[in-house]
């Protein structure tokens, strides 16, 4: 069989942790950041779980992780 190929976008914003979760980061934290109050930019800096519809897609594009 041949060997299937990781999307490199997908390994780059992926990580696998712990009984077949995946963790990733939060959104809108790379710019105009002036706006958007200390404590929001906190909870976005934060890794979350991705969501069990999520993590089935992610494991297609990830064959190893």
């Amino acid at each position: 069989m041949y060997k299937l190929k990781t999307r490199k976008a997908a390994a780059k914003r992926y990580k696998a942790v712990g009984n077949k979760k995946i963790s990733r980061r939060k959104a809108f934290r790379s710019h105009l950041l002036q706006k958007k109050s200390t404590d929001r930019k906190r909870q976005l800096s934060q890794v979350v779980i991705a969501s069990p519809g999520d993590t089935k897609k992610i494991y297609l594009m990830l064959p190893y992780l």
